[in-house]
């Protein structure tokens, strides 16, 4: 397979300037055998891009938003994209070019990436999740943002004091519903987990956005105390970072045009 290295905005701008003429291919992608040999567009970085390389002869192209990849699989430039399955149904809901296949082509568990060696954290993180685990309180912060009843309505955290300090979140607010901007603040499951888990700490919650690929250097260079991204624990980032117990499980799937 092949990598190709992201595409900023202003690329991917001019590559629909100069297809924009052109009729978009039909879809070729039924099923994910179907990938073969085909364009796979994904976020860099992602899972789905990680994946996506164990495809047979496929050309794997890295994107610095899922958005972006979005656009390259519409203009025709991509055969299909391979991202997590809450942020695919919300571009399949705007835009009805496009659909997801039945078949997911993934299974994965999203968990919170801290310092290797800062055991401490992790210890106070994994009790924090398992708490609100049980008590309902990531279930209910979930249900605000995935589902037929989802009011989008954020976590609210405590108004006490926060004697320990402040715990530095990294991560890319281009992922709904999982973190995403809204009226110019980071929201969604994640940015409201890490605020229900920092009341359990007692610490105040401050999050850094930042491309998707620099989060695990960051927790490990000590810029963040945590990366939170709807992110996968995996054996190749444990090179680099230490994860927590899970807090979510999702598939990744295929998005194709209709």
């Amino acid at each position: 397979m092949k990598y190709t290295v992201p595409l900023t905005a202003a690329a991917l701008l001019i590559g629909l300037s100069l297809t924009g003429c052109n009729k978009v291919p039909a879809n070729k992608v039924h099923s994910a055998a179907d990938l073969v040999g085909k364009t796979i567009a994904c976020q860099y970085g992602t899972t789905g891009y990680i994946f996506a390389g164990d495809v047979e002869n496929a050309s794997v192209v890295g994107y610095n938003t899922g958005s972006e990849a979005i656009e390259a699989l519409k203009s025709g430039q991509a055969d299909a994209v391979i991202i997590d399955n809450e942020p695919a149904k919300l571009y399949v809901s705007q835009d009805p070019s496009l659909t997801i296949l039945a078949d997911p082509f993934a299974e994965e568990e999203y968990a919170i990436a801290y310092r290797i060696g800062n055991d401490e954290l992790g210890e106070k993180l994994d009790e924090a999740l398992s708490i609100l685990k049980k008590d309902g309180t990531l279930g209910n912060i979930t249900s605000h943002w995935i589902g037929e009843n989802a009011d989008y309505v954020s976590y609210q955290p405590s108004d006490e004091e926060h004697p320990n300090g402040q715990l530095f979140m990294a991560t890319n607010a281009e992922f709904p519903p999982y973190e995403f901007f809204n009226n110019g603040e980071i929201v969604g499951i994640d940015a409201d987990m890490m605020r229900a888990v920092c009341d359990k700490l007692g610490m105040e919650l401050v999050i850094q956005n930042m491309e998707f690929q620099d989060i695990l250097t960051a927790v490990e260079d000590g810029r963040a105390d945590v990366g939170v991204a709807g992110i996968t624990d995996s054996d190749e980032r444990r090179e680099i970072v230490d994860f927590t117990q899970s807090y979510a499980v999702t598939t990744q799937v295929i998005i194709v045009r209709s």
